[in-house]
């Protein structure tokens, strides 16, 4: 097990994360969900985020958490026998995790699928079958390319059946945010 050293000298929280990004239907949730059942079996605490770039209701409307919610309650929590799910509002312009870093501080690392723009170092998945140019290509933040089709870069490229080395390279590159 790591050392998830996930609190600084000042007790304050940080988080340990490191970005999945590529365009749609580029593989990945499929990597973020190997990577993630690699490194537990390896005894490293994985959490996980699910970008949005679009904005959708996460909880039903016309349900007791969304009535909840419209009355004003902030946050809103939904407790089953085994799940839980907080709600509460974010601003738009608010693209700091520091208000769900308590989520996570029990994690050795966090893998967050997307937000291209968000905190952090980032790797790209591609597929050239899919289309489109590899974003690696303009953002400097993207340390490196998972992909098993031919591309002409300075940065780290991993065959997409590596996950071992992925994943040693995903521990290694991941930053406190």
């Amino acid at each position: 097990m790591m050392d998830s050293g996930n609190s600084t000298a000042k007790g304050k929280r940080v988080m340990k994360v490191l970005h999945v990004v590529g365009r749609k239907n580029h593989g990945k949730t499929t990597l973020i969900a190997e990577l993630i059942a690699y490194l537990t079996q390896m005894e490293v605490r994985v959490g996980s985020i699910k970008h949005c770039g679009h904005e959708h209701m996460l909880d039903s409307p016309g349900k007791d958490s969304a009535l909840h919610r419209q009355a004003g309650a902030e946050p809103t929590v939904v407790l089953t026998p085994s799940q839980m799910a907080i709600f509460q509002h974010r601003p738009p312009q608010n693209g700091s995790y520091a208000s769900i870093r308590g989520h996570f501080e029990h994690c050795d690392i966090v893998l967050v699928e997307g937000d291209l723009d968000g905190p952090g170092p980032k790797i790209e998945v591609w597929r050239a079958e899919i289309g489109g140019d590899p974003i690696v290509m303009r953002r400097e933040d993207i340390r490196g390319i998972v992909s098993n089709d031919p591309i002409e870069t300075d940065r780290m490229v991993w065959q997409r059946d590596r996950i071992p080395e992925i994943a040693q390279a995903v521990l290694a590159l991941a930053e406190t945010v």
